[in-house]
Parts: C-alpha cells; structure tokens; sequence
C-alpha cells in the first residue's frame, strides 16, 4: 500500500469537507449568532454526533476491520455484522425517541433556564436523531471501503452534509429565519438518507458481497459482541465525558457555541492529518501483523509520525498566534459579537496544545486495535477521559469554560503517555533517531516562524490569508528538505 499517497488523499477529503464545514459554521454564525438558537441546533446536532463516533467511526470500525481483514475479507461476516448494526440502530433509535425529554434535560440542564429553549431542543432532537440510522450504517459502509483500500469517496461524504446545510441556511437567509430548526434537522437527516445509499451502491457496484440478510449468531459475531462491548465501555466514557462537558458548558451563556467553534477550529488540522492517518493505517497494520511482518508496522509508525507532525506542530503554533483574527475575519458578522470572538479565541489557545498528543495517540490506539487489543484503549480511555470530567467539574468555578479546553489537554497527554506506555511493553512501537530528530527540529522552527508571525499586524481578512500562506512558503520547503536529508 502507497501510504503516504492514501493519507494524502484522505487528508485532502477531509480538508475540502472541512473548507464546506466552515462556511458551513460561518452562515451558522452569521444567521443564528452565538445565543440561543445556535445553542439548541447545536446541542441536538451533537446527540447524534456522538453516537456515530460511538457505534461507527469508533469502536465499530476498529474493531471490524481488524477481524474482517483476519477472516481474509470473507462477505458472510459482513453482511452478518451489518444486519445485526442495523437492527441495533433501528432499537436505539426507537429508544431515544420515547425519552428524548430525559436525554436533553441530562445533556443541557441549563437550558431550562430559558423558557422555551428545553422543549424546542427536545423537538429538534428528535427529528435529527433518526440521522444516526443511516449515519451509521454509512460508517460501516466506510469501513468496508476502507478495508479494500478504497478510501477517498468514504472521505468525501462528508461534504454532502455540508453543502446541503449550507443551501438550507441560504434559504433560510432569503426567505426568513422563522423555521430554520426544522429546516436544518431535517437536512441532516437527507444527507444522512444519501450518503448511507451512495456507499452502499458504490460497494454493490464493486460487487463486495454487501446485503442485508436475517442475521445469525455465530462465534465470529459472539467474538466480535464482545470485543465490542469492552470497547463501547471505552468510547462510551469518552462520549459521557463530551457530555459532561456540554452539561457544564451550558450553566454559562453561549459557552455552547463558544466551545462548539474552537473545536471545530482545533479539528480541522486533526482531522486533515491525524484522522487520515489513524484511517489508512487501521488497514495497512492489520494487513502487517497479519503477516507477522512488524519491521513493516515500525517503518509505517516512523513515516506517519514523521510527515504527521510536520505538519501538525505548525498548525498548533499558527492557531495559537493567529486565534483572533482568524475567528474575527471568519464568523464576526451578523449576530456575532466581538466577546464571541474573544471567548472563542480564548478556548482555542488553551486546546490547540493537544493537537501533538491526539496525532501520536491515533498512532498508538490504531495499532493496539489493529493487534486486536481492545481493551488497552478502553483502559486509557477511562482514566483519562475520567481525568478530564474531574477538571471540568473543579475548574468551572474558577475559569468558566475555560475548564472544558484545560482538561482536554491535560487529558490528552495522559491518555497519550498511557498508549504509549502500553505499545512499547508489547513491542508493537519503535521510535527511530531520524523520527526524533526531525520532530525536534519541526518544533523548534515552528516556534521560531510563531514568533515573526506575531509582530504582524493584521488589519484583513486578505492580510491573514497572505501572512498564513507565507507561513507555510517559508516553514514547508526547509521541514521537508531537513526531513529528507537527515
């Protein structure tokens, strides 16, 4: 597999779907402010969310493709696994429906400070959680690509769901604001409908074996249920603690929202680099260890890590310096305010210290899930992610939501020190002195452009768009001269 070709193909998928996120997040910004109706779009927006990380990107994935590549990619298994998935989703679904009232009031208890804003969360919420139907299925759906190699249009599904909200606001914005909610949960859900049924013809067209059929219990499921299980306990953590931090959050007027862009600013390069690379590396070191060839997994570790965070460490200093302008010049219009920049601002140069630990982990979780090691990630995931409500909930007191931002960094490099500890005890990792090297020295020279790049002034949006391409003119060619030289 030609990996640094794969990651780069996910990355610019993912890149072009994060371009449409953000004009997505701008008309967002521009017609719903940072208030309350922003707060309950994106309160409802994140259920589903978080579901699909739990039972499709998440755990799912990782375990399914391990076990798929191990049963040499037999099509029984998965149009097994796929029906069970879809039953699972179908009760889910029906579930929450009935108690939406419970799960929003649990999610957003603050909201019911404001008369009005709990009941239109709950109307909102159920009709943007049967998205997690076909959101799902279309992960899994991804899955199966990706296990062939073939990720770009999994990568790309993304942006549907973009463009589509993105011509929902348009609408909204000419033809008036009164019903947007409805407007947009029920956009999420089409895109939802799309992309589930375009996967699932592209993969009938490449005639993988895909259908659904009356599911069997057999031992590959049982074994499949229970690495599962172990694992849904880890990524469920992550999910109660995402939640406990939207529950925090939503005691401070527009800390939803506040919080809801910094991370979707700090996700932006994650996803580009560090998220395309745990995507291609999932398959290639399954494939790896399934020959037993860890000379192979060592090398591809040392390359991903290597180009990753040459491009990471950049990022995190661009964003700490650049935070401001980069929110004043993307979302201050309209309803947004310039505390709305400043909070937001503020967020991100707490959060953008985490990006290094999330890249370095993906490396580490992928190969552990890859090894078929289930429960070390969920371990990690607990202590940390435990660690993290803890700070949440000591640290509101004192800085406000500042305290969601401070404990996703501290728990990243906990959880980041704790796979990594775990991956060298089992040999499964092994850092060489040019990795090293060249990570210092990719450090070091981001430091040092940061600090030019914050005695410019930036009185534009041009002027920013001009000061970061120089940016990276100059730091780009002399990492990758240094990184191929050494």
């Amino acid at each position: 597999m030609k990996l640094g070709k794969h990651i780069f193909g996910v990355g610019a998928m993912t890149g072009i779907s994060r371009v449409f996120g953000f004009v997505r997040d701008m008309l967002i910004a521009r017609v719903l402010g940072a208030g309350r109706m922003s707060d309950i779009f994106l309160a409802a927006f994140k259920l589903p969310n978080l579901f699909r990380d739990l039972l499709g990107e998440g755990a799912l994935s990782s375990i399914f493709i391990p076990m798929y590549t191990d049963s040499k990619k037999d099509s029984g298994f998965a149009r097994n696994v796929f029906s069970w998935l879809m039953i699972v989703l179908l009760f889910i679904t029906i579930l929450f429906e009935v108690f939406m009232p419970l799960v929003v009031w649990f999610l957003a208890p603050g909201f019911d400070a404001t008369p009005g804003k709990m009941e239109m969360t709950v109307i909102i919420s159920r009709i943007m959680f049967v998205y997690v139907i076909f959101i799902c299925g279309a992960a899994f759906l991804s899955a199966i690509l990706n296990a062939f190699s073939r990720f770009l249009l999994a990568a790309f599904m993304p942006v549907l769901l973009n463009i589509m909200l993105i011509c929902a606001l348009l609408i909204a914005m000419m033809f008036g604001t009164e019903n947007i909610l409805y407007l947009m949960a029920g956009t999420v859900v089409l895109s939802g409908v799309i992309q589930f049924f375009v996967l699932w013809s592209r993969i009938r067209r490449r005639h993988f074996g895909l259908r659904l059929i009356v599911p069997r219990w057999t031992p590959g499921i049982r074994d499949m249920f229970r690495r599962l299980g172990v694992s849904i306990i880890g990524s469920g953590f992550y999910q109660i603690t995402i939640i406990i931090g939207t529950l925090v959050a939503s005691f401070q007027s527009g800390a939803v929202s506040w919080l809801y862009y910094s991370d979707r600013i700090i996700q932006l390069p994650f996803a580009m680099i560090g998220l395309a690379a745990g995507t291609v590396l999932m398959s290639s070191i399954s494939n790896a260890l399934a020959d037993k060839n860890l000379r192979s997994v060592y090398i591809q570790q040392n390359s991903s890590l290597r180009r990753s965070l040459m491009l990471i460490f950049p990022c995190v200093v661009g964003l700490f310096v650049l935070a401001e302008p980069i929110i004043k010049y993307l979302f201050e219009y309209g309803a947004w305010t310039p505390e709305s920049t400043r909070a937001v601002a503020m967020a991100i140069k707490v959060q953008v210290f985490v990006l290094p630990a999330m890249m370095i982990s993906q490396i580490y979780s992928k190969t552990l899930y890859a090894a078929q090691d289930v429960k070390t990630p969920v371990k990690t995931s607990m202590i940390s992610l435990g660690f993290a409500a803890v700070l949440y909930l000591s640290l509101f007191p004192l800085i406000g939501y500042l305290a969601i931002p401070v404990g996703v960094v501290a728990s990243g490099y906990l959880k980041n020190y704790l796979l990594g500890r775990a991956c060298r005890a089992r040999q499964l990792v092994r850092s060489d002195a040019r990795t090293v090297r060249t990570v210092v020295f990719y450090a070091l020279l981001s430091i040092a452009l940061g600090v030019l790049l914050s005695m410019i002034s930036i009185p534009s949006i041009w002027m920013l768009a001009i000061v970061i391409a120089l940016y990276g003119i100059v730091y780009l060619p002399i990492a990758y001269i240094f990184e191929r030289k050494i």
